[in-house]
């Protein structure tokens, strides 16, 4: 299959970690910011033929992971109305909230409905003139311009039964939120390959420039991860921090114009609250004030609601590339993606959800080793 098998091939992968071998002289840290990134580096086993002296630290690029719980409950709240379709990708249905999630709501007699674009919500809108369709908005830059243009859509069409629960944030706000903790360990990123075909990465040379990082727009396959690790540590080594792009089979400097465009007709830049992070400024999309006829927290006037995250999970560490998921002392135990406590372990793109999946056992192992060694000593 042209553009995959021959990213997946094993001499070429040989060759990049020859190269990152030969070139790195000393330890680094370097985080790959998409969840999807995360699981092509555990499933393929990419951290574990790195040398050591390269630690890869997993970011906040997983969109289910983020979304607020306080946004899952107004999602179940609006999902429970009986003049309402809630709308939504597959993905957020068993996503928990407080106390239940979408799919608990649908079986209570909810009519809730999987949906494969939010264009999909604006015809069922059409067809359904007397129900209220919500969609749930929830992502990266990657889903806005859709998003938007359902919106759009439905404004051209001057459809009134139809509203989007956002649930927007933008990547670059986070990277610079990371940069600026006094207890970052970051050194290099390794950007989202998706998230730069919409934007581009003109936005990340500030970045690069201010924190002197370097940034490497990556792909998601073997070849491409690998291959950004190398661009990332060559720079290091030399001590640079600019941006480069290994993902040019897909992505341009200036990214999709008219999907920008798109984009800030219909949003503006908003604070935002990631979970597991808290709230970040300016990280996140809200409909713009002629468009508000179509948000669901207005029409729906649901106020600001109080939860509270399980104590004994350190999702939010995780996504800070403080922690690694197997050293929640809940990994594989109170949590698992059936009994998901955190962030990181509700989607299938999260970072403990692929440790559980590709870590497990090694993940059990040195705590087996841990906790034999503990009783030895006593």
């Amino acid at each position: 299959m042209k553009y995959l098998e021959e990213y997946r091939k094993p001499e070429i992968v040989r060759h990049l970690v020859q190269e990152i071998r030969a070139i790195t002289t000393r330890p680094w840290m370097i985080m790959e910011v998409c969840g999807g990134q995360t699981h092509s580096i555990l499933k393929n086993g990419i951290d574990q033929i790195l040398p050591k002296e390269i630690e890869l630290v997993h970011g906040p690029g997983c969109p289910v992971c983020v979304t607020p719980l306080e946004q899952i409950d107004k999602a179940l709240a609006i999902a429970r109305r009986p003049e309402v379709i809630f709308t939504s990708f597959g993905d957020m249905l068993r996503v928990p909230g407080s106390r239940e999630d979408l799919f608990m709501v649908k079986s209570a007699g909810g009519d809730v409905r999987v949906v494969y674009s939010p264009l999909d919500a604006v015809q069922l809108a059409r067809e359904n003139p007397h129900r209220h369709v919500v969609f749930f908005a929830v992502g990266f830059e990657t889903t806005a311009p859709n998003n938007a243009m359902a919106v759009w859509q439905a404004h051209r069409e001057g459809l009134r039964n139809f509203s989007i629960l956002v649930s927007h944030v933008l990547v670059p706000p986070a990277m610079k939120a990371l940069l600026s903790s006094p207890r970052n360990r970051v050194q290099g990123y390794l950007a989202a390959g998706h998230v730069c075909t919409v934007m581009g990465w003109e936005e990340y040379e500030p970045i690069a420039a201010q924190y002197h990082v370097p940034i490497v727009v990556t792909g998601f396959e073997p070849v491409d991860i690998l291959e950004g690790v190398l661009m990332t540590v060559r720079q290091l080594e030399r001590g640079e921090a600019r941006v480069e792009n290994q993902y040019s089979r897909v992505v341009r400097r200036e990214g999709n114009r008219p999907a920008q465009e798109l984009i800030r007709k219909v949003f503006e830049i908003a604070p935002r609250k990631w979970r597991g992070i808290g709230e970040i400024p300016a990280s996140g999309l809200r409909l713009r004030p002629e468009f508000r006829a179509y948000d669901a927290e207005v029409i729906f006037d649901l106020g600001e609601l109080q939860v509270e995250e399980p104590a004994i999970c350190i999702s939010g560490l995780v996504l800070q590339g403080l922690k690694k998921p197997d050293e929640c002392p809940a990994f594989g135990r109170q949590c698992t993606p059936q009994t998901p406590l955190g962030a990181t372990m509700v989607s299938s793109e999260g970072a403990c959800a692929a440790y559980f999946a590709y870590h497990r056992q090694r993940a059990e192992e040195v705590r087996e080793g841990a906790e034999a060694g503990k009783a030895a000593d006593a």
